[in-house]
Formats: structure tokens, C-alpha cells, sequence
């Protein structure tokens, strides 16, 4: 059999694999290249990128829980401007798609860090990811992402300021995901990514206190898994446009199954916090699976869940 075609598109972008590394758990690029090819992998999600520099939360602010880890970073990074300045030029050197994750407080700070980096953007740029679970501090600190309303608004901002990918990252601290889905849809997303972190939280019983200087934090690993599937799932049931599954992630039997929930690529997140070379075995491990399944396109995976009521009308 000839080796397995992992290739996907997203908009007018080719990917030569499915396999992403998660913002903030692969930094800008440079921090894992002794360990990892970059070119291996199918695009870097940068770490978010504000306006200005952030210095994030005081520690602690990570904390290892059973299978996961509990994150309060803060979106400490370094500001758009040494971004583009600094971390662009470097990751332009490598063969593989770059995604800007970008952070904010307001619509206009969302709009005002794309515009800048778009505007000092380098070939292999293939687009944005907005993290939505950003305070609102114009409607009192209400998270982009638990609005409905807001995050159609904030999609049709950015979608007018640049025609690379426009991704939407959404949260799962919500009642349902696929109305946020459906807003991204509406407002000219090219894809949608879920799941981020959810809301979790780790007590020192000896002291009384919490074990993350914040008190509750982002939850990500293998234990959000089940949960990540089922939101990719509800989210592919009700809008059209592309999903990146996120959570959980650490062999390529992980991402199939995303595949087959209906996720068209997916990102290695807390994975990289054990191996930095994550993704790339993810990757590897992919186009082995596809061999041993005689499966020629990764695509052949996407949307395949089989449930009940489908088998029955086929006669099982």
C-alpha cells in the first residue's frame, strides 16, 4: 500500500498533516526544537499573544491532577509587538503552517492584535485562532465565550480585518456548545476549535488551601477526553464548517477517535508537557494506523461514528 495521503484543507489551506500542537503548551516553536521536528507536524498554534506583554498568574499556577493538570497561567506572553518582531521571523523558517493565537480583554484589543500581526505577517501564516474564554471588560467581565450573542459579534468583527483562516476557539463552560458553533458559523468562521479548559480546581488537605494561587483553574489532559468527544460530536451535529477536536490527546488512537466524532484535525495540548515531541508521534502513529487499516485518507475517518439508529437502518 502506498503511503496514506494525511493531507487535510482548511479553507484554502493545505495542511500536510492533521496534527496540531496546542497554544500555550508548545510555546512559540523555538522552546521545543531540540526535541521535536516542527516540520513533522501539520502547524504550531503559538502561545496567545495580546497586546501588550503579560506577566501572567503568580505561582502556583500549575498543578498535576490524576490524569490531567490543572493550568492558571494567566496568558503571561510577550505582546504582539516582540511577537512579530521576535518569534514570526523564526517560525518562518520552518516548513509547516503557523496559527496565531490571539488573547484579549475587548473586541477592539481582538481586532487591534490580528491587524498588527496581519499586517507583519510572514508566508507560512496560515491564520488565527481566537481565544474566546477572554474576559469582556467592556460588559463587566463577561467571558466572550459564554455569549452567544458576543461571540457572533466578535467573529464578524475579525472576519472583516483578514482573509486567512479565522478559527474560533470555543469553551465547554457552557450549557450547550452547538449555538456557539452555529454563531461562528453564521459570522464567517472557517473553523471551529473545542474543547478549551475546563473549570476545575485542587485542595491541599494538610494546609486547607488551594494548590493554585488562583483557587480554580483550566482543567486540560486525558481526563477531559470523554468530554471533549462529546462536545466535538454536538458541535459536528449542528454546524457545517471545519472542527479542530482539542482534549486528551496523547496517541493516535486518541485523535482517530476524534476523526470519527466528526473533528476534521486536532491539537496535542498537555501531551507536549510529557513528551515535546508529542505531535510528532501522534503523527507517526497516524499514517501507521492508516496502514494497518488499509485506509488511504485521513479523511475517510471524518463523521464516521456509526450510532444506533444508523446501523439498524442498515440492517444490523
Amino acid at each position: 500500500m502506498a503511503a496514506p495521503d494525511l493531507s487535510v484543507k482548511l479553507g484554502s489551506v493545505t495542511f500536510k498533516n492533521p496534527i496540531l500542537v496546542a497554544s500555550g503548551t508548545f510555546g512559540y516553536g523555538a522552546e521545543a526544537k531540540q526535541w521535536c521536528d516542527i516540520e513533522q507536524l501539520g502547524g504550531v498554534v503559538t502561545k496567545s499573544v495580546s497586546w501588550k506583554p503579560r506577566m501572567g498568574n503568580p505561582p502556583h499556577r500549575i498543578i498535576e491532577t490524576a490524569s490531567g493538570m490543572l493550568n492558571s497561567i494567566g496568558l503571561a506572553n510577550v505582546g504582539v509587538h516582540t511577537f512579530v518582531k521576535d518569534k514570526l521571523p523564526y517560525l518562518a523558517k520552518f516548513d509547516t503552517k503557523i496559527i496565531a493565537n490571539i488573547a484579549a480583554s475587548s473586541a477592539e484589543e481582538y481586532r487591534d492584535v490580528l491587524e498588527h500581526i496581519e499586517a507583519h505577517a510572514v508566508e507560512n501564516l496560515a491564520g488565527y485562532e481566537i481565544n474566546i474564554s477572554c474576559p469582556n471588560v467592556k460588559d463587566g467581565g463577561l467571558s466572550f465565550g459564554t455569549s452567544v450573542e458576543r461571540t457572533e459579534e466578535l467573529t464578524t468583527l475579525l472576519r472583516a480585518s483578514t482573509d486567512r483562516l479565522l478559527i474560533i476557539k470555543l469553551t465547554p463552560n457552557v450549557t450547550s456548545v452547538s449555538p456557539f458553533a452555529q454563531a461562528c458559523e453564521r459570522a464567517g468562521a472557517d473553523a471551529v476549535s473545542l474543547i478549551n479548559t475546563l473549570v476545575g480546581m485542587s485542595i491541599d488537605i494538610y494546609t486547607h488551601e488551594p494548590r493554585l494561587n488562583t483557587v480554580t483553574g483550566g482543567l486540560s489532559g486525558p481526563a477531559i477526553k470523554p468530554i471533549a468527544l462529546a462536545q466535538v460530536y454536538q458541535a459536528r451535529k449542528s454546524c457545517g464548517i471545519p472542527i479542530i477536536g482539542i482534549g486528551g490527546i496523547v496517541t493516535a488512537e486518541d485523535a482517530v477517535e476524534f476523526f470519527i466524532a466528526g473533528a476534521d484535525m486536532v491539537q496535542v495540548g498537555t501531551a507536549n508537557f510529557v513528551y515535546p515531541d508529542a505531535g510528532v508521534r501522534v503523527a507517526s502513529g497516524l499514517a501507521e494506523f492508516m496502514r494497518s487499516q488499509k485506509i488511504e485518507r485521513v479523511s475517510e475517518f471524518v463523521n464516521s461514528l456509526r450510532v444506533r439508529a444508523e446501523l439498524k437502518a442498515a440492517g444490523w
